[in-house]
């Protein structure tokens, strides 16, 4: 495995950083000049690929292009341009030959580094896991590239998604493209960086506690947990069978609904009518001890959705963070000393769980593995976390919606925004210093525990300047739901954030 900007090089994208081509008339001249291209959502992408006013090459070349130009961000680990321009090619030339394309014809992905391709290795961030290279792409990706879709890269991530900043100690910290020096959230830090920066339209994560919804929220994207069971998890490095998910990013709800639709052989969601919508709003615990700058945008989309119609019960969830607390951390550590080698001896690459913890290089990670493997947790603690605590928390969680007639919950993704890269231990929070993980985590990772779906979409920026996200957490199997009612913010008073400065 090279080293990431070795390997760009090697792989000639720095080349096409100066060889862009011309575009189209209809995208404004040169995308060297303009970045026209580079802000089209998914969604318009694979229409105007469709109707050939834009080639699947030239698109193509413009986001490989961004990709060095910004490779500052380290939001991948590792891509082939050649096989990228080679595939945007083929559909190209299908559709010259009149053959009908997909509905994500030539549509490029950032794919988390721990969801198994062919084409690339799968390192799941960690130095133990250098030489894996999958025979066969994951089931979840299947569709995806079936529709027409192409494998862009690997997006860099937290180590072994272990974490939430996505500060990798070996491949480097991912980066917030709307500052910088900041953490973009994690674990799936790279793929919400990435497509943020307009490295890439859309992506793939995977979601344990809150690792697709935190990235979202840091990065002003959107970012979809879905049911428990809904996606598959085969060919994903795993932490835990029973919380693990993947799920679709990309920077609009409707790009979200699209890779969901294709992942599902669905019709994608369409708008729901917002004016007599009941949506619950937890104080307790959700919206409580708040960042000021983050609670004052949180206050606002609030007034927007009233202004929509939508009906607001303050109706609170007393208890769900001692359930979350009884049995989010027992299912997760112990499952992951299951899992993790189960894997391993999937792939049959000789690669051991041991030979993995020796080489772990972030002290985070290497903490938590060690606690997994060294019995932090008995077995009989992770049973009654799996079969007596998360049972009362969906429980809890069922009676909420349907007690109080609300079709979903809607609090802020995070408590706060992003902070600095390399705050890994403790983050300041309204003048203390609390701990990084929990408290990035601390309005995600219950419904997590409870398989529910989550959709964190932008709320606006702070005061500074930050994106924050808005989620709405629905019962179990309202996905397409929660995404209707997503569509319809968007269309409203919801608008996708502007692209950060440095994305041109």
């Amino acid at each position: 495995m090279l080293n990431r900007r070795r390997f760009l090089k090697l792989a000639g994208i720095t080349a096409l950083a100066t060889a862009a081509p011309r575009i189209p008339l209809a995208f404004g001249g040169d995308e060297a000049e303009h970045g026209g291209l580079l802000h089209l959502t998914a969604t318009e992408a694979v229409r105007h690929i469709s109707e050939g006013s834009l080639s699947a090459e030239t698109y193509a070349r413009a986001l490989l292009a961004q990709a060095e130009r910004l490779n500052f961000l380290d939001t991948i680990i590792s891509i082939d341009p050649d096989a990228v321009l080679e595939a945007a090619h083929q559909v190209d030339m299908a559709r010259r030959r009149g053959r009908r394309l997909g509905p994500l014809a030539g549509l490029p992905l950032l794919v988390k580094d721990n969801i198994d391709t062919k084409a690339l290795p799968t390192t799941a961030g960690t130095p133990g896991l250098l030489s894996n290279r999958p025979t066969a792409d994951a089931p979840v990706l299947n569709p995806l590239f079936q529709a027409g879709a192409l494998l862009f890269a690997k997006a860099n991530m937290h180590e072994l998604a272990f974490g939430i900043t996505s500060h990798n100690y070996h491949f480097g910290a991912v980066h917030n493209p709307y500052d910088a020096t900041l953490i973009p959230g994690g674990s799936s830090g790279g793929t919400g960086a990435g497509i943020a920066a307009r490295l890439c339209p859309a992506g793939v994560g995977t979601d344990t506690g809150g690792s697709v919804r935190i990235p979202a929220a840091l990065c002003g994207v959107v970012g979809l947990r879905p049911t428990k069971g809904r996606y598959s998890i085969t060919r994903i490095v795993p932490i835990s069978h029973t919380r693990d998910t993947p799920g679709p990013m990309g920077r609009t709800v409707a790009d979200v609904a699209l890779l969901d639709a294709v992942e599902t052989g669905t019709t994608p969601a369409r708008p729901t009518r917002l004016r007599g919508l009941r949506l619950g709003v937890p104080r307790d615990p959700f919206w409580q001890d708040l960042d000021p700058e983050l609670a004052a945008v949180m206050d606002d989309a609030l007034h927007r959705l009233r202004a929509l119609g939508v009906v607001l019960v303050e109706v609170d969830v007393p208890g769900i963070t001692t359930l979350d607390q009884q049995a989010g951390f027992p299912i997760a550590l112990y499952e992951a000393n299951i899992d993790i080698p189960a894997y391993l001896a999937a792939e049959g690459n000789g690669i051991t769980f041991d030979d993995i913890q020796r080489q772990i290089a972030s002290p985070d990670v290497a903490g938590a593995i060690a606690a997994a493997r060294g019995g932090a947790i008995p077995q009989p603690v992770y049973e009654h976390a799996l079969n007596v605590v998360r049972p009362e928390l969906q429980a809890l969680y069922a009676s909420y919606f349907a007690d109080n007639g609300v079709t979903a919950m809607v609090f802020p993704t995070t408590v706060l925004p992003a902070r600095p890269i390399g705050q890994d231990q403790t983050v300041e929070l309204n003048g203390r210093q609390v701990d990084t993980f929990t408290t990035f985590i601390r309005n995600t990772d219950a419904d997590a525990v409870a398989g529910i779906p989550g959709l964190s979409m932008p709320a606006g920026r702070t005061r500074s300047g930050l994106p924050v996200g808005m989620e709405l957490d629905g019962p179990m199997g309202s996905d397409r739901l929660l995404l209707s009612i997503g569509l319809a913010l968007e269309e409203s008073a919801f608008r996708p954030l502007q692209a950060p400065k440095l994305a041109g």
